[in-house]
């Protein structure tokens, strides 16, 4: 079949809900450490100055900032141990030892796709691929063993420069469709919930102007409640605002998304 177009995907609020798993240990590592824990209004304010995709480096940002607003006698912690705490609360085991005696927050997480999803999109002639901030153990976790993919197809943390960086992007589009990226090649889209992943695309064209590449934006799940309808409509106005060509209702939105129309 002829392919027709590429879509590659961040994970985490995309793939999979991650409220109750990676915010909420960016959370209780916040509280750990500065005795406040950040509402989720406070992450996505600062998701949204689209240079927090590590949520490592977020949490010590917060912490920061934190202690230095309330002028707290606080001594702050080193970066490893951010690293540390964040893990045990995440993981809640070894992430490099079986997955069956994870006990901690991954456990949490909503699968917002199934394997369907991607066999749609590849009835329809579009290639797919992951460009994720995760660690390698908890993106394969999900694609692999919840989802059922077969070697996904995966740049994550340490493969590639944290985005907005675009040179994972770059780089897993080069494998899946040929090593020379310009203007007869496919439409390649990238699909991500943070003003990051909309930079990330804005800096793949800067890289190489010839080819066509299409940001693709989507709100986070926890904005998708009936509840936070008028958060949701700001979060998606500023991801407009930071770029993005198109913004998704729902992630099965794409399987009748026609990347010519771009």
């Amino acid at each position: 079949m002829e392919k027709i177009g590429l879509i590659l995907f961040d994970i985490d609020g995309v793939i999979r809900s991650v409220e109750n798993s990676y915010r909420l240990s960016l959370k209780k590592t916040v509280h750990k450490f500065s005795g406040w824990e950040p509402s989720y209004i406070d992450i996505d304010n600062a998701k949204n100055e689209g240079i927090w995709n590590n949520d490592w480096d977020l949490s010590l940002e917060l912490i920061k900032r934190f202690i230095k607003k309330e002028k707290l006698n606080l001594e702050i912690p080193r970066r490893e141990v951010i690293v540390k705490c964040f893990e045990k609360f995440y993981f809640g085991g070894d992430p490099s030892k079986e997955s069956k005696n994870w006990l901690g927050f991954i456990t949490n997480e909503e699968l917002l796709v199934d394997k369907k999803f991607f066999d749609s999109l590849e009835i329809k002639g579009i290639i797919w691929g992951f460009v994720s901030g995760a660690e390698s153990a908890s993106a394969k976790f999900v694609l692999e063993k919840r989802i059922g993919l077969k070697s996904p197809p995966l740049i994550s943390m340490g493969d590639a420069p944290d985005k907005p960086n675009p040179e994972g992007l770059i780089r897993l589009s080069k494998k899946l469709i040929g090593n020379k990226l310009g203007a007869s090649n496919i439409p390649i889209a990238y699909v991500g919930d943070t003003i990051a992943d909309i930079n990330t695309v804005i800096n793949a064209r800067k890289e190489i102007p010839s080819q066509k590449f299409i940001s693709i934006g989507i709100a986070p799940p926890h904005l998708h409640l009936n509840s936070r309808l008028k958060e949701r409509n700001s979060y998606e106005k500023n991801l407009e605002k930071a770029g993005a060509d198109l913004i998704l209702n729902s992630i099965n939105d794409l399987k009748n998304i026609n990347l010519e129309l771009f």
